[in-house]
């Protein structure tokens, strides 16, 4: 299997304002996405700060552990004996040999294969063969497992950070964390798992690809058009959620984060679990009764019109209705998605259900991954054409609205959530203000 390391960083050598020229307020420059420069330069600017890395539930028990990501570095995310989490860098601390290999397991402790240096799951090294050859100042405790500048968590979702000089969590989530409360808050007891096993995806584009396709509205009709061909979709087609004329909305939530609003077309059809493909009522009849208990029963129904959100918490978890995604960056022309159904405590005959629906849509013979990764293939290989340079992003300029809270809002075909994503990438790839005047330009 072919690994991509990256480079060393260099990015201080190179003159960050670059990027004041490369992303103006309607359109990025292609080079963005296929300078091998650039992706290196995120892994510092981007993926140095929060970013989503696991869910407490995939380490419910002690001494359970799981391998996972910060961009294009190695970690191990474990629960220790008394019930807390870490996140440890996968590497050993004797010669960087990778420490863990198996995707997930429950052990106490990790043994480095290559000369058998052995550590606690909370990063302690506890033993040394040989040891009397390091001599008697050696001193085990110089010696622990790297890890994050800061870990917090938030409703079960971990993340971390490789800086501590980051804002507090709940500060970056800002708006977005409304997001993870509606989807947990649809589970009977308030929360959800994600203990159905990974999927992965592998696809050769550029990362940002995937991000931009995940919140761009205007696509769905055109991509997805065969989805709408194989069966009755008569009441789904008044909840046509992705024409213009819909009532839903694309949302720039802050901070990078960024959603797709379904909820204005759903709740104006005024059906229950159009999110879910309108099955009869009668099927989560004992679903349904449970969230009335939570939540009261007019709160639970418009729970179930509204349905789970769609969002992206930048700059790599994308909460999608049913699965959650994380994008996971390799090396400029190439990412993998990871995807697991969404499963919902005290719902049993919903995740039955959802666990069918997601092997339709993200399964090994799912159309909507699919579709989607070939288009983001497309994509990148069409950038491989030299002219035009920059990328349009004017959709929707006219008619996008700012809300009293900051959020930005338009017509659910418009490149509202995109434009907004650009000027935080912007920010952080310059330092500057990202609500700060953009170039602006006219030509190619």
């Amino acid at each position: 299997m072919a690994v991509t390391v990256p480079s060393p960083d260099v990015s201080e050598a190179r003159p960050r304002s670059r990027y004041l020229d490369l992303v103006e307020d309607h359109r990025v420059h292609s080079s963005l996405y296929t300078d091998p420069t650039v992706f290196d330069d995120e892994q510092r600017a981007i993926f140095d700060g929060w970013v989503y890395v696991a869910h407490e539930s995939e380490v419910a028990e002690p001494g359970d552990y799981c391998l996972k990501t910060i961009g294009t570095q190695p970690v191990v995310v474990s629960r220790d004996g008394d019930g807390h989490v870490h996140v440890l860098m996968n590497r050993c601390s004797h010669l960087g040999n990778l420490l863990c290999h198996d995707p997930k397991g429950n052990s106490k402790t990790f043994r480095c294969p290559y000369h058998g240096w052995t550590f606690r799951n909370t990063g302690d090294l506890v033993g040394v063969p040989y040891k009397a050859g390091y001599g008697p100042d050696f001193d085990r405790g110089d010696f622990t497992l790297g890890r994050p500048g800061r870990v917090d968590s938030y409703r079960g979702f971990i993340f971390a950070s490789m800086s501590p000089d980051v804002p507090d969590l709940r500060e970056h989530l800002g708006n977005a964390a409304e997001a993870i409360d509606r989807l947990c808050e649809l589970s009977p007891e308030g929360e959800i798992e994600l203990n159905r096993g990974w999927l992965r995806h592998r696809t050769f584009s550029n990362w940002k690809i995937a991000f931009e396709n995940e919140v761009d509205g205007y696509h769905g009709n055109f991509v997805h058009r065969s989805l709408k061909m194989l069966g009755n979709w008569s009441l789904l087609d008044q909840a046509d959620v992705t024409n213009e004329k819909s009532a839903s909305q694309v949302r720039y939530l802050g901070n990078g984060h960024t959603d797709i609003d379904w909820r204005p077309q759903f709740r104006k059809v005024g059906h229950p679990y159009l999110w879910l493909g309108a099955p009869e009522e009668s099927r989560l009849a004992d679903y349904a009764e449970a969230l009335a208990t939570r939540h009261g029963p007019r709160n639970a129904r418009e729970r179930l019109i509204d349905g789970p959100p769609h969002t992206l918490i930048f700059p790599n978890l994308f909460i999608a209705e049913l699965f959650i995604l994380v994008i996971q960056p390799i090396g400029v022309g190439e990412s993998v998605q990871m995807q697991t159904p969404i499963q919902w405590k005290g719902a049993p005959t919903l995740n039955k259900r959802v666990m069918r629906q997601t092997g339709a849509s993200i399964g090994p013979a799912g159309m909507i991954i699919a579709d989607d990764s070939a288009m983001y293939e497309r994509n990148y290989l069409g950038m491989a054409a030299r002219e035009p340079q920059w990328l349009q992003r004017t959709r929707g300029l006219y008619r996008e609205q700012t809300m009293p809270d900051g959020t930005e809002v338009s017509n659910v075909t418009d490149d509202t959530p995109h434009r907004g994503f650009w000027r935080h990438y912007r920010s952080l790839l310059t330092g500057t203000n990202p609500d700060g005047p953009l170039k602006v330009g006219t030509g190619r």
